[in-house]
C-alpha cells in the first residue's frame, strides 16, 4: 500500500530564491490565488509577463513565433487572482454579428460561412476575439509604509507550498526583522486567508494591502464604486466593463481607507473574498486553514496514486515529481464548473478564453485518476450551451450541435482564421461521457449525458460530405496540426480526426444500444463511408493533400493510436513507421507540452515501453517542467501551459496499466485506484 502523505510531501515546493517563475498556486478549481516568495501577491510587477514577439512568416504562409535561444528569465508567472466566474466585457461600438467576421467557403454541400475573422467588418472579429475575458480580481500583499522595501532587500527568502493541506508559508528577513507568511485558499469558496507575523507589525513598519490593478485594458471602466468599512469588515464593489462584484475583507486588525490592514499585535490575521453577491460571514484564517487540509488530505487519499519508489532508472524521482506537481496544479486550475484555460488561473492567454479542444488534455485524467467528478464538473458545462451549440451548427446548415474551438461561458465561438475550421474538439464530449460510464459506479450516466452525445454525433455524421461512396471531413478544414491553416480552403482528411470520427461515432451507436434505443443507421453509413487515411512511403500522411506531412507543430498522426484506441482505420505496421519518421525528422522546437504524452501514449500502444518513457521526458524546451510544476513553453509560447500537465497524468495512468514502462527491472512501478481509458474493442460494432 503506497503511504500518500510520504510520496506527497515528499515534493513540497521550495524556493530560497526569488525568481519571475517561481509563482505558487492555491485554490480550488474555480478559484485561484497566485503568489511570490512572500507568500502573498507583494511584487507583482517584477511577475509581470513580457511582450510577445512579433509572430514571422515561414515558406509555408504559416505565421509563427520566432524561435530564438531562451532562459528562464523569458517566462515570468504573474500574480493573478482568477476565477470561473468572474468575466467582463468592454462596450462595442456597435452591436456586432458573428457573421460580420465570417466568410463564404465552398463545401461539397454549397457556401458554408465561418468566422474567420477576414469578414465585411474588422472591427467586429477583433471585438468579437477580445470579449468576455477573465477579471484579475484583486491583489493582496504586504506593504512596508516606509517606502523604502524592494524584492532585493529580502533576506533568507524560503517558501514552502505543502502540498499535503495546500497551505504556501514563507519566511523572510527585512529591515532587520523576521516576517512569516501562511496564505491558503478555501476549497470551496472564492477566498483567500493569511496569518502574518513579525515585529515590524506592532512597530507599524509592515501592513497588509489589498489593490485592484489595472486589467491592461484602456477600453475597460476598472473603478471601485463604494466602499464600506467598519470595525475588522469592510466591502468594496467593483465594476470592471460590463462585470459588477463585491470584495469583503475580515481582519483582527484596523482597516484603513485605502483598504490597507495593520495592527499593534505581533500577528495580522485576514480573509479577503470575492464573488458576485455578498454571501454569509466570512470565516477567519483558522477555519480556511482546517479546511483546506481536509480538502486536500481526502483529495490525495481518495483518487489514484502512483509510485516509482526502489527503481533504479535515474528519472523515476523526476517522473515522480512530474506526476504529484501535476496532480495539484490541475486540481487548482483544471477542475472547475468550466473549461479552464491553456493558462488555466493563473493569468489571461489567448484572448482570455478557454480552448475546448484543450480540455481533454486539461481534465480527461480526472476520471482514470479516480475522481471522475471533476470531470463531469466541467462537462455539465457543454449541456447548458447546447442551445447555441444548435443555432452554431444551424447557422451553417448542418443538425446536432457544433461546439466551438475558442470560446468564453455563452458558446460563442471567437473569430479566428484557425481555431474556426479545427474540428477536434467536436469528439470530445463522446470522450468524456465514455470515460464517465468506464469509470464511475452511477447507473444514470448514460441518461444524464445522452443528449451531449447524441447531438454531438448527429453533428459529426452531417459534417461528414459524401463524394460518390466515399465520406470526406473537409474542406474546409484544419487539423490538429495547425500548421495547414493557410491551405484551410483546400485541406482534407487529416489522419487523427478521420480516426477520431470513427471511433467517436462508433461510441454514440453503442450508448443508443446500452440505453435500448435502435443504431442510427446514417451514422453507420458514415462509420463505414469514411476515408481511409492518406498512407505516402508507408508512413500517415497529416492531411490527404499537398503538403501533406509538416514537419513541426502537433504530431496529430500518432494521436490516431494511442490517445484513441485502435480502430480499424489504423495499422500497426504504418504506425509504428511513422512514429519512427517523427522521431527522426521532427522539429521539437515548435511542438507544445501534450505533443510529449501523445508520442508516450502511441509508443504505448505500439508495444514500445522504453520509447514511451523517452518521450515524456525527452529534453527539450517545450517539456521542461519548473519548480513549481508548470510547464512553460518557450521560446515564443506560454509561461504556465496546463494542457501538458494533465496530459502526462493522462500518458503515466495508461502506461502504468498497459504495460508502458520497461520491465528490465530499471522501473518498479505501483499504482492503486488507476481507471481505465476506452479499450481496442471496435465500438461501432457494439464492442
Amino acid at each position: 500500500m503506497i503511504d500518500r502523505e510520504r510520496l506527497v510531501r515528499a515534493h513540497n515546493v521550495v524556493v530560497t530564491a526569488w525568481h519571475p517563475s517561481s509563482t505558487l498556486s492555491v485554490g480550488n478549481g474555480d478559484f485561484a490565488f497566485n503568489v511570490d516568495v512572500t507568500g502573498l501577491q507583494t511584487f507583482p510587477a517584477e511577475h509581470e509577463l513580457l511582450p510577445r514577439p512579433a509572430l514571422v512568416t515561414d515558406e509555408h504562409g504559416v505565421r509563427r513565433l520566432p524561435v530564438k535561444e531562451f532562459d528562464l528569465d523569458d517566462f515570468p508567472v504573474p500574480l493573478r487572482t482568477q476565477s470561473t466566474w468572474g468575466w467582463y466585457a468592454t462596450e462595442p461600438a456597435a452591436p456586432y454579428t458573428l457573421d460580420e467576421a465570417s466568410t463564404g467557403y465552398a463545401t461539397r454541400r454549397g457556401e458554408v460561412r465561418y468566422p474567420d475573422g477576414l469578414g465585411p467588418v474588422p472591427e467586429a472579429a477583433a471585438w468579437l476575439y477580445a470579449n468576455p475575458r477573465r477579471l484579475d480580481l484583486g491583489r493582496l500583499g504586504l506593504d512596508f509604509p516606509c517606502g523604502r522595501v524592494a524584492l532585493g532587500d529580502l533576506e533568507a527568502t524560503r517558501v514552502e507550498l505543502d502540498l499535503w493541506t495546500g497551505c504556501v508559508h514563507a519566511r523572510f528577513e527585512v529591515l532587520g526583522r523576521p516576517v512569516e507568511v501562511w496564505t491558503v485558499a478555501h476549497p470551496r469558496l472564492p477566498l483567500v486567508a493569511t496569518r502574518v507575523e513579525s515585529p515590524l507589525l506592532a512597530a507599524g513598519e509592515l501592513r497588509l494591502r489589498l489593490s485592484f490593478p489595472d486589467q491592461g485594458d484602456p477600453l475597460a471602466k476598472d473603478e471601485r464604486l463604494t466602499q464600506e468599512t467598519v470595525y475588522g469588515r469592510a466591502s468594496a464593489v467593483r465594476t470592471v466593463g460590463d462585470a459588477c462584484y463585491v470584495v469583503r475583507v475580515a481582519t483582527d486588525g484596523v482597516i484603513g481607507p485605502e483598504l490597507e490592514l495593520s495592527t499593534a499585535a505581533p500577528a495580522l490575521h485576514a480573509t479577503v473574498a470575492f464573488g458576485p453577491v455578498r454571501t454569509g460571514d466570512l470565516p477567519g484564517f483558522e477555519e480556511v486553514r482546517a479546511a483546506a487540509a481536509a480538502h486536500w488530505r481526502d483529495f490525495w487519499t481518495r483518487g489514484a496514486a502512483v509510485s516509482f519508489e526502489g527503481s533504479s532508472d535515474p528519472r523515476a524521482p523526476e517522473l515522480e515529481r512530474r506526476v504529484v506537481l501535476s496532480r495539484y496544479l490541475t486540481a487548482v486550475h483544471s477542475a472547475g464548473v468550466l473549461p479552464p484555460q491553456e493558462s488555466g488561473l493563473v493569468h489571461n492567454s489567448w484572448g482570455g478564453k478557454f480552448h475546448l479542444e484543450m480540455h481533454w488534455w486539461h481534465a480527461a485524467h480526472f476520471a482514470v485518476w479516480g475522481r471522475p467528478d471533476l470531470l463531469e464538473r466541467g462537462l455539465g458545462w457543454y449541456g447548458s450551451i447546447l442551445g447555441v451549440g444548435r443555432q452554431s451548427a444551424r447557422r451553417q446548415g448542418y443538425a446536432g450541435v457544433r461546439w466551438p474551438k475558442q470560446t468564453g461561458p455563452d458558446g460563442r465561438e471567437s473569430p479566428s482564421e484557425v481555431g474556426a475550421f479545427i474540428i477536434w474538439q467536436q469528439p470530445h464530449p463522446i470522450y468524456y461521457a465514455e470515460l464517465l460510464r468506464l469509470n464511475g459506479d452511477d447507473p444514470d450516466v448514460l441518461e444524464r449525458h445522452k443528449e451531449i452525445v447524441f447531438e454531438t454525433a448527429e453533428f459529426m455524421a452531417d459534417f461528414a460530405e459524401w463524394d460518390g461512396g466515399t465520406c470526406h471531413l473537409g474542406p474546409p478544414v484544419v487539423p490538429a496540426q495547425e500548421t495547414y491553416y493557410p491551405g484551410r480552403a483546400r485541406t482534407a482528411d487529416p489522419t487523427f480526426e478521420l480516426a477520431y470520427w470513427r471511433w467517436a461515432l462508433g461510441v454514440a451507436q453503442s450508448w443508443r444500444e446500452r440505453l435500448g434505443m435502435e443504431r442510427r443507421v446514417d451514422w453507420d453509413a458514415v462509420i463505414d463511408g469514411l476515408a481511409r487515411p492518406a498512407v505516402r512511403e508507408g508512413r500517415y500522411a497529416a492531411v490527404a493533400v499537398e503538403p501533406y506531412t509538416l514537419p513541426d507543430d502537433h504530431p496529430s498522426m500518432l494521436m490516431a493510436l494511442g490517445f484513441l484506441p485502435r480502430t480499424p482505420l489504423i495499422d500497426l505496421e504504418t504506425m509504428a513507421a511513422t512514429y519512427d519518421d517523427v522521431l527522426a525528422r521532427w522539429d521539437f522546437c515548435t511542438t507544445w507540452g501534450w505533443d510529449y504524452p501523445v508520442l508516450a501514449m502511441c509508443a504505448t500502444k505500439l508495444g514500445r515501453p522504453a520509447s514511451a518513457v523517452d518521450a515524456l521526458l525527452m529534453d527539450t524546451g517545450k517539456n521542461m517542467t519548473l519548480v513549481s510544476g508548470q510547464v512553460p513553453q518557450f521560446p515564443g509560447g506560454l509561461s504556465v501551459y496546463l494542457p501538458a500537465n494533465g496530459g502526462l497524468l493522462a500518458a503515466v495512468a495508461m502506461m502504468a496499466k498497459q504495460e508502458g514502462f520497461p520491465r528490465d527491472g530499471s522501473w518498479r512501478v505501483r499504482h492503486e485506484g488507476l481507471g481505465d481509458f476506452p479499450s481496442d474493442a471496435d465500438p461501432s460494432s457494439g464492442g
